[in-house]
C-alpha cells in the first residue's frame, strides 16, 4: 500500500475508538456570566466607516 492510500480497516478502527470516548464534567463548555466594556474615542458612524472600508477591501 502505498502513502496516503485509504485503508477502510483502518479507518473503521479509528472510528469505532472515536465512537468510545467518554466525557466527563469538566470537558463541558463553560457559559460565561457578565459583561464586557468597550472604551473607545470613535464614534457609531466612524466605526461603521472603518467596517466599510474594511469589507470593501
Amino acid at each position: 500500500m502505498s502513502m496516503g492510500a485509504y485503508d477502510d480497516d483502518e479507518h473503521e478502527r479509528r472510528e469505532r475508538k472515536n465512537s468510545e470516548v467518554e466525557l466527563s464534567e469538566d470537558d463541558d463548555r463553560s457559559t460565561y456570566h457578565g459583561s464586557v466594556d468597550y472604551d473607545g474615542d470613535e464614534s457609531t458612524e466612524e466605526l461603521l466607516d472603518q467596517f466599510k472600508q474594511i469589507n470593501s477591501d
